[in-house]
């Protein structure tokens, strides 16, 4: 069997996005955590984000209120900042 793929793998459709191009749109899934950069004179609030890539889970750090105004429908859940036990 030649390659990495699994006959036996399925992906509903459903959860599969695509562009006008027929490209694979990854989207954020959910905020998995919180913290905050700390400079000399500000603080700038992170957000790790899960991303639905097609190599399998991704995470990235971003700035919380840019992404904020993108995907609003991710806040609605309290996420605890890094580093406190929950």
């Amino acid at each position: 069997m030649e390659g990495s793929a699994k006959p036996d793998v399925q992906v509903p459709l459903d959860e599969i996005e695509i562009d006008e191009n027929l490209r694979f749109v990854e989207e954020p899934i959910e905020i998995v955590e919180r913290d905050v950069k700390k400079l000399k004179r500000r603080r700038i609030p992170l957000v790790k984000v899960r991303w639905n890539s097609r190599q399998g889970a991704e995470y990235t750090w971003e700035r919380e209120d840019q992404f904020r105004k993108r995907y609003p429908n991710l806040f609605s859940e309290t996420i605890p900042p890094s580093g406190v036990a929950t």
